[in-house]
C-alpha cells in the first residue's frame, strides 16, 4: 500500500475522524511504502494547519527510522518520468508529488493508497480513505 501526504496526516492526527480507519489500515498492510517528496508535503501542510512541530517532527523521524516503511528517494530519474506524467496529463491538476506517486506505484504495482486525495482515482488507484 502506497501512503499519500492526507493517509499520514491522518494517522498523525488523532482527532482527525478518519484517524482509527487509517491506522488499522496501514496496521493490516502487508507493505508500507512513501516517498521523500510526500514526507516534505506532510511537514509543509502540518505547519500550515499549525500542528505541534515537535510532535510533527518527531512522526516524521519514525518514519525515516521504520524499517517496515520503504521510503523511495526522488532521483533526476523518477522526477523528470513524473514530469512527464504531467506534460501528458495536461488536463488534469495533479501535482509533482502525487505524479512522482503515480509513477512509483506503477512501478511496484501498488494499486492502493492511504490517501484522501480524489487524483488517485483520476490516475487509475483505489483511494482507501473518504474525504
Amino acid at each position: 500500500m502506497f501512503i499519500d501526504t492526507s493517509g499520514w496526516l491522518c494517522i498523525f492526527d488523532e482527532r482527525d475522524l478518519r484517524h482509527d480507519t487509517a491506522v488499522k489500515t496501514y496496521m493490516d498492510a502487508a507493505r508500507l511504502v512513501t516517498h521523500n517528496y510526500v514526507l516534505a508535503e506532510f511537514i509543509a501542510l502540518c505547519n500550515s494547519r499549525r500542528k505541534n512541530r515537535p510532535a510533527f517532527l518527531k512522526f516524521a523521524d519514525y518514519l525515516l527510522d521504520d524499517s517496515n516503511i520503504e521510503v523511495f528517494w526522488v532521483d533526476d530519474v523518477l522526477n523528470d518520468r513524473a514530469l512527464e506524467l504531467l506534460r501528458s496529463r495536461s488536463d488534469k491538476m495533479w501535482s509533482l508529488c502525487d505524479a512522482v506517486s503515480f509513477v512509483l506505484m506503477s512501478d511496484l504495482g501498488i494499486a492502493q493508497a492511504l490517501t484522501t486525495d480524489h487524483d488517485f482515482e483520476q490516475a487509475g488507484f483505489v483511494k482507501l480513505l473518504e474525504p
